[in-house]
């Protein structure tokens, strides 16, 4: 007979009785020495009792592991984590190999595959934690594999970049080359980050500041017990998901620029396919605090100011060529922005307004909350509130006449219930399109999501063109309104890799649920 105890002391008691006295005696201790973490709320028991669990503030869980040899070792073991607040944008690595999550629980998480050798299932895990910040996280975007732009409920957007010591145990825990992975990477990356004691951005640590910090005798000599102790980077490989203490501690990303120029709390933010380009648009009530910001990612410089919605811009997306960008709104019509062919690649590429819609040519009736382009760049889909996802089109970027009315191209799907999110599967190869069929995923606002594919038909008024393939099942679906859909890049080198992936797409979702998901979507069904 054993007794488990939690406490806001950070620790978990295993307690039990003594053989001769009957008074009850710790066995064993476990828990968390140090951090900026609170105690553990509960505590329980496995089946059989070789395993403990506990939870603790900010929805994390920890799990210990009894020692089969020494029945009085326990260990840390890898558990499931993730966000304890709705889940507001997310996004995937160019080669799909991992996703960087961002929340209103002020923290931006990566979750990536973690590949047993002695197993062959992959599980996901969350692998490292960017971005602890002090307000809530609404957008972000990834400029390359390892560096990505986050906005919050805040006027600065804000670019990290990933540290030496995260390639090195992403490589340990998927399995990648880390010679591979470095030989794109300059070569005075810094090991980690830490937040200084007075400050609150994370600062690059590099290998010369860990080597000068100060060992705990030296600090216990020189310590007057008033000073803050600043939460130290300490290096580590690892080739298993890391626990929560580290996750905390040792698995920021350095943040490397500030973005000033919007005057309200950031909204959206998106990057070009060739990453050169930044745009980004804050909350607005009027026209002159809803424009669109174009940034260079190389100098961090404005480009451009877009000036068109009178509300917040609410998604914004670069067409696959990089020729158009698009921006749905709040006063419910959209803006389509082209780019002008410079005289020379030296200059700053610069936009300006090739269609739009008012409230007398808009299809939308309620605020559009979601755009995406189809992979050819000919098409692109909005979908709104009032229940309706609509194409427009066809997009020409040889047009170079200053007046134009694109129009819808297809019928108006009504989906039962308010859009928040649309995204158009990146596939178009004949093996999957042998009649030019674009694959969509609608989210709602209930929690389903919807897949449809779409045909462009010559027939006037269009009918027929939309084709309902299937629709996620209760335990399948989030259960408040989805924020994100996202497929994987099926251009990746992993998609060639495994010969799983020849007969399945992937796209993400994350909601006001807490959750994040991966669905698998076989071709041949489509």
């Amino acid at each position: 007979m054993r007794l488990l105890s939690a406490s806001m002391d950070k620790t978990m008691i295993l307690w039990a009785p003594d053989e001769e006295s009957g008074v009850w005696l710790e066995q064993v201790r476990v828990g968390e020495v140090g951090g900026n973490t609170l105690g553990f709320y509960d505590c329980q028991f496995n089946e059989d009792g070789s395993m403990i669990i506990a939870h603790a503030f900010h929805g994390a869980l920890h799990l210990w592991k009894q020692n089969t040899v020494n029945p009085r070792e326990w260990t840390p073991e890898s558990v499931i984590s993730g966000h304890f607040d709705g889940v507001q944008d997310l996004v995937w690595d160019p080669e799909g190999e991992f996703i960087i999550t961002v929340g209103t629980d002020q923290t931006t998480r990566l979750f990536a595959p973690w590949k047993r050798k002695d197993q062959s299932q992959v599980t996901w895990h969350e692998i490292a934690r960017p971005q602890i910040h002090g307000y809530d996280l609404k957008c972000l975007a990834m400029i390359n594999r390892f560096q990505f732009v986050s906005g919050a409920d805040e006027k600065v957007l804000r670019v990290f970049s990933a540290p030496r010591n995260f390639v090195e145990n992403f490589c340990a825990i998927t399995g990648k080359s880390l010679n591979h992975m470095l030989c794109n990477q300059d070569s005075d990356l810094p090991e980690g980050a830490t937040v200084p004691a007075l400050g609150l951005s994370n600062k690059a640590v590099f290998q010369g500041d860990i080597a000068s910090q100060p060992s705990d005798e030296e600090e216990l000599l020189t310590s007057t017990g008033f000073e803050y102790q600043q939460v130290a980077f300490q290096p580590s490989i690892l080739t298993e998901p890391p626990t929560e203490d580290h996750l905390l501690q040792n698995t920021l990303w350095p943040e490397v620029q500030k973005l000033y120029g919007h005057g309200y709390e950031i909204f959206c933010v998106t990057c070009n396919s060739s990453k050169t380009l930044l745009a980004s648009a804050c909350k607005a009530a009027k026209k002159e605090h809803a424009a669109i910001i174009l940034w260079n990612t190389t100098s961090w410089k404005q480009v451009q100011n877009l000036v068109f919605h009178s509300l917040t811009v609410t998604q914004m997306a670069f067409s696959p060529n990089d020729k158009f960008l698009l921006a749905v709104s709040r006063d419910r019509t959209w803006s389509l922005w082209k780019k002008q062919d410079t005289i020379s690649p030296e200059f700053e590429p610069v936009f300006s307004l090739f269609a739009f819609t008012n409230k007398i040519t808009s299809v939308h009736s309620r605020i559009i909350w979601s755009c995406d382009w189809s992979p050819d760049s000919k098409y692109f889909f909005t979908g709104s509130r009032d229940k309706k996802v609509v194409v427009w089109g066809e997009c020409d970027s040889t047009d170079d006449c200053i007046e134009h009315n694109i129009g819808p191209c297809s019928s108006v799907l009504d989906v039962g219930g308010a859009v928040t999110a649309v995204s158009v599967c990146p596939a178009l190869h004949p093996a999957l399109h042998p009649s030019q069929r674009y694959v969509v995923a609608v989210g709602l606002e209930c929690g389903k999501i919807c897949l449809y594919t779409w045909k462009k038909t010559d027939q006037v008024p269009e009918i027929n063109d939309w084709t309902h393939c299937v629709e996620t099942s209760q335990s399948q679906s989030h259960t408040l309104a989805i924020r994100k859909l996202c497929w994987k890049n099926c251009s990746g080198k992993t998609e060639h890799k495994e010969a799983e992936d020849a007969e399945w797409l992937h796209f993400a979702s994350c909601g006001e649920d807490h959750t994040v998901k991966i669905h698998r979507v076989n071709k041949c069904a489509l």
